[in-house]
C-alpha cells in the first residue's frame, strides 16, 4: 500500500511541476503564484490522503466517488497541458542542441526558454477536460437521452413485426443523488409505451441496501404487456468488497437478486421463456454475467437447452465480450443480443451517425450501440446511472427503446 501510494504521489507531483510551468510563464504576480502552489498542495495531500482511507469492507462510497471526481477534474486539465508543455520540450531539446553545435556556443542557457504562447495553448486545451467534467458532475449524469434503434430481421415471426423493447441497464443505485432526477427518467421509461422491457444487470455497486432508497421509485415502472424481465451485471455479486463471512456475501447476493422482483422484474438466471404474440412466439433468453477478466457464471448452453437454430431469440447477456468471444460464433443462432456494462466509460465524444469515440473502445469492441456479424446483433446500452467518476461526459445515460422489423435492412 506504501509503494503504491507513493507511485501515485511521485506521477500526481510530476504532472503538479508541469502544470506550474504554465501558470508561471502566465502569471508573473507573486501573490497569484504562492496562492496557486498552496491550493494545489492542499489538493495534493487531501487526494492523497482520501485514497488511504478506502475501506475495501465497505466499498465505494459517496467519499470515494467525490475523491475520483477532484482527482480527475484537477489532474486530467493539468495531464493535457503538461503533454503540451513536453512537446515543447522536445523542440526545446532539439534547438539546443543545434545551437550548440552547429550555432552560437556562447549561449548561457543550453535550452531555449519557454514560449508564452504555447503556454497559453496548454492552459486553453486544459480548459476543455475541466470543464467538461465540471458540466458532467452537475449536468451530465443525469442528462438522460432515449436512443431509438430499429433492427431488421428476415426471420422474425411476423407478429412481431414492429414490436418494441425498452432496455435500461447499469443504474448503479448506490451512486444516486437527486430523487427528482431520477423520477425524470422513470417518466422518460414509461413514455415510450413499449410491448416489453428488459433490465441488462448491475442494480447495485454492491451492496442490496443501495437500492432500498428507491425501491418506491423504480416500482413507478409500469406493467408492459409482454413482461418485465432482467439479468444480472457482475456488480450484482458483491465481489469488490472484502466480506466479514461467506454468509454475509451469499445473503447480499440473495438480497440483491430478490430486488429485481421487488421493482417487477422476472430474474433470469440461465433460463429461457416464451413471448407469444398473436400465434407466434419469439425466445427470450437471459444469462447470470459473462465477461472477459469478470466473473462468469453465464450458461448459454443452459440457458438455450431445447432451443433450435430456427428459434428466433433475444438474448440479455450484461457483458458484451460476451457476444464477441462465444455468442456470435454460437451455432444456434442468437439473432440479438442486449448488453450493457462498459457504460462507454462515461466520458467520450459522440457526434449521432457521425463520430464516436471513448477510451472504452480500446477494451471492449463492442462498447455503444448497435454491432452486427452476418445477421447477429448486439445492442450494447450505455448505461442508466454512473459508477466510479460520479458524472459523464459526452456518453449519456440512455434509455433505449428497440424496434424489431421484419425484412431485409434497406441500403
Amino acid at each position: 500500500m506504501i509503494l503504491r501510494l507513493f507511485f501515485i504521489a511521485a506521477i500526481l507531483f510530476i504532472i503538479e511541476l508541469y502544470a506550474y510551468q504554465v501558470i508561471k510563464t502566465l502569471i508573473k504576480v507573486k501573490w497569484a503564484l504562492i496562492s496557486y502552489q498552496l491550493i494545489s498542495l492542499f489538493l495534493f495531500v487531501f487526494i492523497l490522503y482520501s485514497f488511504t482511507q478506502f475501506d475495501r469492507s465497505v466499498g465505494q462510497t459517496k467519499q470515494t466517488m467525490f475523491t475520483m471526481g477532484l482527482l480527475l477534474v484537477v489532474y486530467l486539465p493539468k495531464i493535457v497541458a503538461m503533454i503540451v508543455l513536453l512537446g515543447e520540450d522536445v523542440f526545446r531539446l532539439a534547438e539546443g542542441v543545434i545551437n550548440y553545435f552547429i550555432g552560437n556556443k556562447s549561449n548561457v542557457n543550453f535550452l531555449p526558454s519557454r514560449r508564452k504562447f504555447v503556454s497559453q495553448i496548454g492552459l486553453g486545451l486544459a480548459s476543455i477536460p475541466f470543464l467538461s467534467l465540471i458540466y458532467g458532475i452537475f449536468e451530465g449524469k443525469y442528462n438522460f437521452k432515449v436512443i431509438k434503434q430499429a433492427i431488421y430481421f428476415p426471420d422474425l415471426p411476423a407478429a412481431f413485426n414492429g414490436f418494441t423493447i425498452t432496455q435500461i441497464s447499469d443504474v448503479h443505485s448506490g451512486s444516486f443523488d437527486n430523487p427528482e432526477k431520477i423520477n425524470y427518467a422513470i417518466d422518460l421509461v414509461n413514455e415510450q409505451n413499449s410491448d416489453m422491457i428488459l433490465f441488462t444487470g448491475d442494480i447495485v455497486n454492491t451492496h442490496a441496501k443501495e437500492m432500498h432508497p428507491w425501491l418506491e421509485t423504480f416500482n413507478r415502472i409500469k406493467p408492459h404487456k409482454y413482461g418485465k424481465f432482467s439479468v444480472l451485471g457482475n456488480h450484482d455479486y458483491g465481489e469488490y468488497v472484502t466480506w466479514p463471512s461467506q454468509h454475509a456475501k451469499d445473503k447480499n447476493f440473495q438480497d440483491i437478486k430478490n430486488l429485481y422482483g421487488q421493482i417487477g422484474f422476472q430474474l433470469m438466471l440461465n433460463e429461457h421463456t416464451f413471448i407469444e404474440k398473436d400465434g407466434d412466439k419469439i425466445a427470450l433468453v437471459g444469462v447470470e454475467n459473462w465477461g472477459r477478466n469478470f466473473k462468469q457464471a453465464g450458461d448459454l448452453k443452459k440457458a438455450s437447452q431445447n432451443l433450435t437454430k430456427e428459434d428466433f431469440k433475444i438474448l440479455m447477456s450484461h457483458d458484451p465480450s460476451h457476444w464477441n468471444e462465444v455468442v456470435q460464433h454460437d451455432a444456434k443462432h442468437f439473432q440479438l443480443t442486449l448488453s450493457g456494462h462498459t457504460h462507454g466509460m462515461q466520458f467520450g465524444i459522440e457526434i449521432p451517425g457521425v463520430f464516436k469515440w471513448s477510451l472504452a473502445q480500446y477494451v471492449y469492441k463492442q462498447w455503444a450501440g448497435l454491432y452486427e456479424n452476418i445477421g447477429r446483433y448486439v445492442y450494447v446500452n450505455r448505461g442508466f446511472g454512473f459508477h466510479a467518476y460520479p458524472g459523464r461526459v459526452g456518453i449519456m445515460p440512455e434509455i433505449t427503446v428497440i424496434q424489431l422489423i421484419k425484412g431485409e435492412k434497406l441500403a
